[in-house]
């Protein structure tokens, strides 16, 4: 009998994974990983954001107040 991997274990809840819900055990743990990466609880790390680029994203308008 051979062992099973931590790779065939469902990454939110630790059960065997299902074939039909890869690498997830049900539609259950496949829905909430999608909410959690929606509700932007996964984040993949990057460099410091810059605060004009965060004015600009969030307003459309660059520092001086102008659009592009």
């Amino acid at each position: 009998m051979s062992k099973r991997n931590s790779s065939d274990a469902c990454p939110v809840c630790g059960n065997p994974a299902a074939a039909e819900f890869k690498p997830f055990c049900s539609r259950g743990c496949k829905d909430r990983d999608l909410l959690k990466w929606l509700g932007e609880g996964y984040r993949i790390p990057g460099p410091p954001a810059d605060p004009d680029d965060m004015v600009k994203a969030q307003t459309g308008l660059d520092s001086d107040g102008e659009r592009d």
